[in-house]
Formats: C-alpha cells, structure tokens, sequence
C-alpha cells in the first residue's frame, strides 16, 4: 500500500500558501491594524474555506481516481480525511454564509455604543430574513417528508439543497455575465486609445457621485455642529456620545465648527435611537466619501499614466517619474529603462491582454458548452477530456496535470462570477475600498465568496462523466441529497441552460435596451455615447489644471490625509515631460513640468475628427485649400488715383481668408492652424 507522505507534505504547504494569500488580500482592503479581531476572523475564515475548495476537490478527484504510474500520480489523500475536511469546510462555510456573517454585519452597522445594544439591533434586522429563509425550509420540509418519509437525513438532505439552489441562482447569473464581459474587457484595454475614452466616459458619473457624497457628509457635518452647540434636551450620556461620533467620523474641527445649518430638523429630546442612526449615517457617508474619493483619485491616475504612454510613442521613452515616500517597496522599485518601459506598455502587455481574452473567450466558450451537453450528452463535454485522462484505463485517471487543469478552470468561473460584483448595480453602496472597505462591506462580501465557491465547485464537478464525479466524496457528502428528491434533480438538471440568459445579455447589450426602455440600469454599460467622453474629457482636464494651480473644485482633502495624519511628502522634481504615476493625482499635476489638461485635449483632439459629417469634413476641406491660395502680385494694387501707394500691397490671401469664398466655409482661425 502506498504512503501519502508527499501528498500530505504538499497540501499543508498548500494551505498555508492559501492562508498567506487570504491575509495579503485581507490587508489590501482593510486595516488590519485598527480592525477589531471579532471582524477579521470571520472574514479570513469566509475566504480561506471557499479558496480552499479550489484545492481540495482536485485532491478529491485524484483520491477517487488514482492513477496507477507513481510518476504521473495526483495529489491525494485517503478517504476519511477527504471526508472530514469536506464536513468542516462545508459547515463552517454554511455557519458564516447564513448567520455569522449577516449578524456580524449589521453588528457593525448599527451605529450603538454598547455591545447588547449592537447585538439586539443586528438580530432585529435579520429576524425578517431569517423568517423568511425559515418559512421556504418549512414548505421545503413538507415536500421532502411527503417525498421519502420522515428519516433523519431529510431535514439535513433539505437544508444542504436548499442552501445550493439558492447559491446556484446567483452563480450561474453572475458567472455568465463574467464569461463574456471578462474577455470582452480584456480586448477592448489592449487599445490605449480606447482605453483612454473609456476614462473620459466614466468620469461624469463618478465625478457627480463624489460631489453627492460630499454634500451628504457637509449636511451631516451640520447636524453633529448643532448637537454639540445645544445645551439643554440632551445628557451627558448623549454629549460624550455625541463628542465620539464626531470624533470617529474624523471630521475636522475646523470644518464642524464652520459647517453649513443642516436641512434635517433635531428633534427637541435627543434619543439613543436617533443618536444611533446618525452614527449609522455618518459612517456610512464617510466610507461613501472614501469610496468615491478613492475611485476619482484612481481615475484621474489612470489618465494621466494612459496619456504619458500616448505621448511616448514619438520619444519611446517612457518615464513615470520618481516615486513617492508613500510607495510601496514594489512601486518604489525600478527595474525597466524608459525604452524597456515604453516597450513593455506600448507592445507587449497590449499584445498579451490580446492574446489572454483569446484564450479566455476559448475557455468560456468550453465552459457554456459544457453546461448545456452535461446532462444530455455528457460524453461531448470537453472540459472532461482536459481532466480526466483516458491513456491507461477505460474508466479513467485523474493524475497531477489533470488536477491543475481543475483547478484553473475552478479559478477562471469563480473569478468570471466575481468580476461581476463590480458590473451589477444591485449591491446598495457596498464596495471595496483600498485600506478603507467599511466593515459592513466586507462581511457582506466574504459572504457572498462562502455563498457562491460550493455550488460552482459542484457545477464544475458534473462537467467531468458520471463514472468519475459520483466516485468522488463531495458527490456522496453533497451530490447525493440534492438529487434525493426529483425537484432537486431537476433543478440541477435544467437550470444551468439558464446561463445563456445572462450571457445573450451581456454580448448582445441587451441591458442597454432595458435601460432605454425602462429607465433602470442594471449593469455598467462600457459603451458610452460621445458626449459623455467630451464631457469626461473637459472636466479631467478642469481638475488637473486645478491641482495644477492648487485649488480643488471638489473641496476634498486627499484621501492620504483621511486615514493618515502624516505630513505632505516633501517636493521633488519629476522627470520633465513626465508624470509620476505613484503619487496622489494632485501632487503628480503640481510636480509636472507639462500641462496635462492641454495633453489630454491633445490626444482625444483626433477623436473629434471622427464624429464630423461627411459635408463637415468636405467644408473643412475647402475652407483649407482656399485659405492656402497666394495671389499673384498684380492682383490687389489699387492704383494712386484710388489712394492706393505704390509698392503697397494689400494683404495676401492668408490675411483676406475672412473675405470672399472663403468666409461661405466659416472663415479660418486666427491663429493661422489647417483643419486637415
């Protein structure tokens, strides 16, 4: 009999890999520093179980399928610890998906001082919820006793298929709309020039949001002003509850003291109630702020590094300029000459966005085929022959190279599903900030990552042939009490096919449709008219021309000094011509020695000539060539008798373009420039 040695070696460095990995994503999007301990955990183990799975259902393959060569052998385990690791990875997973995490979330957001207050709030607002989720087990349970009688396993056969169902609706909707939108991004960032309008085009919306929130945050900013100038009506209870919300919502004493009088009326005896909803609000708009702030900083970041690699196909060079104390060690790091640089961005990195959405539009065309032929004709499935391999056995082998295939193809329908977070406007204003998510945000999103890894895990698992995926030990731990009752099995039978929904949505813009029709926009439309990049393109260049001269339309402190209380970094001088990509977007306008406005005008200025009607383009045309005419010298002398001087000639034809044919195709400009 053959030891696990190796294979055991190999998955507790895989776990711990897996682990280090969840940390480094957990530190990108929160501060681990100031964020409690009851909040981190659940959120790291809301993820480590879910990547987990990536790895664990190959491993599971390979242990049911085990190929006989010890060279070509998979990872694998024996049965019992398959068994055991899929129970607490299932359960646990279950726990944090359906309570912990929702009563953690509005634990967090309930805006109440004392901790049963917080935790009498937070089971407030699940309780229709859960009520709602209990009343669907109760009408499920009577299907399944009626179904096979009153055993023991129907209340867990019901729970677990219920639980599948209802993460498979979101699923197979999001993993379709990621299939097509995905690669689609990817082929449409290759092109700068498309790259750089479809920033002009976001930033109108994002600008208005920003300004919103701002306003919000000035009103709020009002009320707090008001209730710390009140004297009677309120307890010292409420004062220094009061004083903590307007110091946890890091407002500035200035601005507090200053703030503008507030359109909401105070009522004349203040209640921990209403104490507690300003709480709530006030950290709400203040992540909202950060948010918004953090996504227009980005923006205007991402066209002025868009227009430094326009700007360097004439020089090919191109130098992003020196780094920031801020920097991280890798942006700090310099690796690449200019022309190496220039290379890499002008090249080859559009040439792999290319070649990477050819082959992720392969694979996603593999991965709907599969779905609609896995139940019919499972033998035409094509994801199967790039697992399961054929060579030594009829019944199949799952061996190492086949257990990597599982787990890319497990990563790209995963991360197709959660690159649509950021598509589908149905998420209230949840979001993920940089160091900044509001704690609500994250147990919202950790949630929806447990909710969505289990059932795609077993959707991935029936593309491979039944001989193969009923051996496995998540068939039997889950596979088998889905398809106890016939409503089950069905369900798992015909609702896949329903991917083609949001798929023919997506490729087809179906979207737009609704949202002409309707007035409702349910997803971000990538396709932008013009006057929304014209627009976008004048107030970019507004703002940095703002940042230029110091002042901030905006009024919005960087986002740097919203989190840190450190000084400006001191000046430095950037490469001329060149905008240090690194920095905040307003120290990279002041340190340039270039405009960017006028840059970014430059560049999206040959755009303009492509919306132009044929007969603008056919005037332009003709204004230019009767501009360019010189007369001869005897035309415009006028004789003595006429006061006219001799040697004296009038102006030429370039001074007269106001005058005659010229003026019928609108003159020519007076700076001497062609319409060509």
């Amino acid at each position: 009999m053959s030891s696990s040695i190796g294979s055991d070696a190999f998955a507790l460095i895989a776990i711990l890999l897996t682990g280090l990995v969840v940390l480094l994503l957990l530190r990108h999007f929160l501060p681990l520093r100031s964020t409690p301990a009851y909040v981190l955990v659940p959120i790291f183990l809301a993820l480590f179980f879910p990547v987990s799975i990536i790895l664990l259902l190959p491993i599971d393959l390979a242990s049911s399928l085990r190929a006989e060569d010890e060279a070509t052998r998979g990872v694998w385990l024996p049965r019992g610890v398959i068994l055991v690791a899929w129970r607490i990875t299932y359960w646990l997973t279950f726990a944090l998906t359906w309570f912990i995490l929702p009563l953690l979330g509005e634990f967090i957001d309930s805006g109440y001082r004392h901790p049963k207050d917080r935790f009498v709030y937070s089971l407030r607002s699940n309780g229709r919820y859960q009520l709602i989720v209990l009343a669907c087990a109760v009408g499920g349970l009577v299907y399944v006793f009626l179904q096979n009688g009153f055993e023991g396993t129907s209340v867990k056969a019901l729970v677990m298929a219920l639980a599948y169902c209802w993460g498979l609706i979101f699923a197979i909707y999001l993993m379709g709309h990621g299939l097509v939108a995905v690669p689609r991004r990817l082929y449409r960032n290759s092109d700068i020039s498309t790259r750089l309008r479809k920033i002009q085009s976001q930033a109108p919306a994002v600008h208005e949001r920003l300004v919103d929130a701002n306003t919000v945050v000035e009103d709020l900013e009002s009320q707090i002003t008001q209730l710390r100038q009140r004297k009677n009506g309120i307890s010292r209870d409420h004062q220094e509850w009061i004083e903590e919300i307007a110091e946890g919502s890091s407002l500035p004493e200035a601005r507090l003291v200053s703030a503008r009088p507030s359109n909401t009326a105070i009522p004349a005896v203040v209640t921990d109630r209403f104490l507690a909803e300003l709480a709530r609000k006030v950290n709400r708009a203040r992540h909202k702020q950060l948010r918004f702030d953090d996504t227009w900083h980005q923006l205007l970041q991402d066209a002025i590094d868009t227009q430094a690699i326009l700007d360097a196909s004439g020089s090919r060079r191109l130098d992003f300029g020196s780094s920031s104390p801020q920097s991280s060690f890798f942006e700090r790091l310099q690796l690449l000459t200019p022309y190496t640089r220039y290379v890499l961005h002008v090249q080859l990195l559009p040439k792999f966005q290319i070649f990477l959405a050819a082959i992720l539009s392969i694979a996603s065309l593999f991965i709907i085929w599969s779905e609609l032929v896995k139940f019919v004709a499972p033998q035409l499935s094509i994801i199967r022959f790039t697992v399961v391999s054929y060579r030594r056995s009829e019944e199949g082998e799952v061996n190492f190279a086949g257990q990597i295939m599982a787990s890319l193809w497990m990563c790209y329908m995963c991360a197709a599903a959660l690159a649509s977070f950021g598509d589908v406007k149905v998420w209230g204003n949840r979001a993920l900030v940089k160091r900044n998510t509001y704690g609500e945000s994250a147990t919202w999103y950790a949630g929806q990552v447990a909710k969505l890894t289990v059932p795609l895990a077993y959707n991935f698992l029936t593309f491979l042939p039944p001989k193969v995926h009923r051996e496995t030990t998540f068939y039997k731990f889950l596979g088998q009490l889905i398809n106890l009752t016939p409503l089950g099995k069905g369900f798992d039978f015909f609702f896949p096919i329903f991917i083609l929904v949001p798929i023919c949505a997506t490729l087809f813009n179906l979207y737009g449709r609704v949202k002409g029709i309707f007035r409702f926009d349910m997803v971000e439309d990538d396709d932008d008219g013009s006057a929304s990049w014209r627009e976008g393109r004048d107030l970019i260049a507004r703002e940095l021309n703002n940042h230029t001269t110091g002042a901030s339309p905006i009024g919005l402190s960087s986002r740097r000094n919203a989190t840190s209380t450190a000084p400006h970094p001191p000046y430095r001088d950037a490469v001329p011509g060149t905008v240090d990509r690194r920095r905040a977007p307003d120290e990279a306008g002041a340190l340039s020695t270039t405009q960017p406005a006028s840059r970014l005008a430059a560049a999206t200025a040959a755009a303009e000539e492509e919306d132009e009607t044929f007969f603008q383009g056919f005037a332009h045309r003709v204004r230019n060539t009767l501009d360019t005419i010189e007369r001869p010298d005897w035309v415009g002398k006028r004789p003595k008798w006429m006061g006219g001087v001799e040697g004296n000639e009038e102006s030429s034809g370039r001074a007269d373009a106001g005058r005659g044919l010229g003026r019928w195709f609108g003159g020519r400009p007076d700076d001497g420039r062609v319409r060509l």
